[in-house]
């Protein structure tokens, strides 16, 4: 009887470990295999898989001397919901998405950002146009460039709902010219980009970036691919 107990207990384990590793929601497909770096190129040696996350680190000994994106190769999707966990020590890093690839693994387009410093993280970020939208602003961008904007909350207080040195949960939402990046739950910025520069579509990518030593690791990568905007 208690060998039989143990092995109920066993795959009762077993069941909720795996379910625990499956999206909320229906739809969601996985973006990374939690073991190596099937469907992802990047820089050699730029990136690599430690305990369980994709990984890229920057130190005293081997620096990054310029910045290089690990980029995604299961399509290069227009509107989705993306979620995955972030985990930043020092430095600045981010997620591509709708952008282009150039040489070098190099990249153009929106990013949701991450930093482990106060200004950046959960702000939408675009080459060129830099800050796109910052934390805790709402914002409509006309065809022209003008711009409409409020403050639905402090960027300060919404900055303290993100963990240091810890694992984060950020959930990208693209539709049409609508973006929408959140932090643990919690809305942190969001646009209505009609601009003509605007990103529509093209390539997921992970940022390394250069600077003083620091480390980016990302896990639990999920991504529902919605029908396309008119």
């Amino acid at each position: 009887m208690k060998e039989k107990f143990v092995l109920v207990l066993t795959l009762v384990l077993i069941a909720a470990t795996h379910v625990s590793c499956v999206p909320e929601e229906e739809g969601f497909v996985s973006m990374f295999n939690g073991k190596d770096l099937t469907e992802w190129d990047g820089k050699p040696g730029g990136w690599w898989v430690e305990d369980g996350a994709i990984t890229s680190q920057s130190t005293e000994e081997e620096p990054c001397l310029k910045h290089h994106y690990l980029f995604w190769e299961g399509g290069e999707p227009s509107d989705f919901i993306l979620r995955f966990k972030y985990r930043i020590a020092g430095g600045n890093s981010g997620l591509q998405f709708r952008s282009e690839k150039r040489d070098n693994y190099d990249t153009w387009g929106y990013q949701a950002d991450i930093e482990a410093g106060p200004q950046w993280t959960g702000c939408l970020f675009q080459h060129g146009r830099k800050g796109v939208v910052m934390r805790g602003y709402r914002a409509t961008i006309s065809e022209d460039g003008q711009r409409e904007e409020e403050e639905f909350a402090s960027p300060d207080e919404l900055m303290k709902l993100v963990r240091t040195d810890d694992w984060n949960d950020y959930e990208v939402v693209a539709k049409g010219s609508q973006v929408i990046l959140r932090i643990n739950g919690k809305l942190m910025c969001q646009v209505d980009d009609r601009n003509e520069n605007a990103c529509r579509d093209g390539f997921i990518a992970l940022q390394m970036h250069p600077g003083p030593p620091m480390k980016i690791q990302f896990k639990d990568m999920y991504i529902k691919v919605l029908d396309k905007s008119p």
